[in-house]
């Protein structure tokens, strides 16, 4: 019996080591660079404050990307003050004018949210991060083309855009939109556009648009003394491809870009192999994670 209790209490001492409640321990998230070593938050701010873009991808409705979100703005807006931009393809850019009324205290919040097509999630995951931009007086931007026009090029591709009037032209980037179909995101996208109620060779086209308006949004807004902090489906960024190929289009200078993508795993623990290179920063979220929406 003495001999038992004192096994016990060694198995005890050992479980409460520190190595082993690490291991026991749920961790609900992990951050990876591209290469799969294991990261950290202070290691992505730091990189977020010191480049011109950063492209938050996210998966919409995983709360832990959107905790991050919040997060990396405040710390960047701790030390950037005024020259922190925030911009999202959450919304439209024929919305830019009610995100800036509602800023300069023009309209009320109510009449923002009751014109300004927000997503459902807009309440828990959208409006802490405009209503940072707000209460501290920096810019939100609305880079995302309006949606009927993106509708529009996956009903008729590209060309319908050159139908659009001058004033539907000052919401979409210059005509015509550049398209490379060899990209491997788009590529994937008309794989999967050739099943039958895909939509065709014109579904990657739409994705297109999406990815060129928000990226000469982001040009146009961006100053050489900002860090614009944008916040978009992962898919749009993830291996350099979609907003960041269009930067590269529509920039006149070499931009520094940092993106960050979010993934789910069933082992977070390690990077998937699937994974490695979607980002600079890679945020693994366990699957079992609660979801928005």
């Amino acid at each position: 019996m003495q001999l038992l209790t004192r096994l016990t209490a060694i198995l005890l001492f050992i479980s409460l080591q520190p190595g082993n409640i690490s291991a026991q321990h749920k961790y609900a998230y992990r951050i990876f660079d591209s290469e799969g070593r294991i990261s950290a938050f202070p290691q992505m701010l730091a990189a977020a404050g010191q480049t011109d873009v950063v492209l938050f991808g996210e998966l919409h409705n995983n709360p832990i990307a959107h905790w991050l979100q919040i997060e990396l703005s405040r710390k960047l807006l701790d030390t950037l003050g005024g020259s922190l931009l925030l911009g999202a393809e959450m919304f439209e850019t024929d919305n830019q004018l009610l995100i800036d009324e509602y800023f300069a205290g023009i309209i009320t919040e109510s009449s923002f949210r009751s014109e300004a097509r927000l997503w459902n999630n807009y309440e828990t995951d959208y409006r802490p991060l405009v209503e940072l931009a707000r209460e501290n007086g920096i810019r939100f931007i609305a880079t995302n083309i309006p949606r009927r026009y993106a509708s529009l090029v996956h009903r008729e591709g590209l060309e319908a855009l050159d139908s659009l009037s001058p004033e539907a032209g000052s919401y979409i980037p210059p005509l015509p939109v550049p398209y490379d179909e060899t990209l491997p995101g788009y590529q994937a996208m008309l794989e999967m556009g050739n099943m039958p109620a895909h939509g065709g060779e014109n579904l990657p086209k739409a994705q297109a648009v999406k990815d060129a308006t928000m990226a000469h949004n982001i040009i146009q807004n961006l100053t050489g003394h900002d860090v614009f902090l944008h916040f978009n489906g992962a898919y749009h960024s993830n291996n350099y491809e979609g907003i960041v190929w269009y930067l590269g289009i529509y920039s006149d200078q070499q931009l520094d870009i940092v993106t960050i993508s979010t993934v789910e795993q069933d082992d977070i623990s390690r990077l998937d192999q699937d994974n490695f290179g979607l980002a600079d920063f890679i945020i693994t979220v366990t699957s079992s994670m609660t979801k928005t929406y």
